[in-house]
């Protein structure tokens, strides 16, 4: 059997493990952090989230700020002058109630401008959910903005003219 040992004694400003751990556990219950604090209040907190749609991928950041778009260094208009596609990248803010709260910088490649937009969309209400879930992920969910739309177009299949297209049958 293994002989235990007597314990020294501490000598004097010498503090046991057992009383250094709990000094250290008092005070981290006590503390809050910004985020916490954040979080608890509802002040908008940084995110980022990631978007696909068709062959585009978006990859957005929203920091609290007062509503700029900045998406591969242009403005949203520069970016997207048609309207449905703005109103379309604007709709996660809108359903939130959070217009002019959050700056957005994306960075978008690939595809067209409608699969773009959707993309961008998409990655605005993933970051928008990242940024606070207790609250926003409800309203985006039932929205369907957080659901990735996979549609895509079908490959032509051979012996066809298109993906479904077939040549003209002729019985004679």
């Amino acid at each position: 059997m293994a002989e235990t040992t007597p314990e020294t004694p501490l000598a004097e400003g010498e503090e046991t493990y057992d009383e250094i751990t709990t000094f250290e556990s008092e005070a981290v219950e006590g503390e809050y952090t910004s985020e916490s604090l954040a979080s608890r209040f509802g002040d908008p907190q940084p995110a980022a989230g990631t978007g696909r749609r068709k062959r585009s991928i978006a990859r957005v950041r929203i920091i609290p700020g007062s509503g700029k778009w900045k998406i591969n260094g242009r403005t949203l208009e520069g970016y997207f002058p048609n309207k449905v596609h703005q109103q379309e990248v604007n709709e996660p803010f809108k359903v939130l109630e959070l217009d002019g709260r959050y700056d957005v910088v994306a960075r978008i490649s690939g595809g067209g401008i409608s699969g773009q937009a959707g993309a961008l969309r998409l990655g605005v209400a993933r970051a928008l959910n990242e940024a606070d879930v207790d609250n926003n992920r409800g309203p985006l969910k039932k929205a369907g903005f957080l659901t990735r739309d996979d549609r895509a177009v079908e490959r032509k299949k051979a012996g066809l003219k298109k993906a479904r297209k077939a040549p003209q049958f002729s019985k004679r």
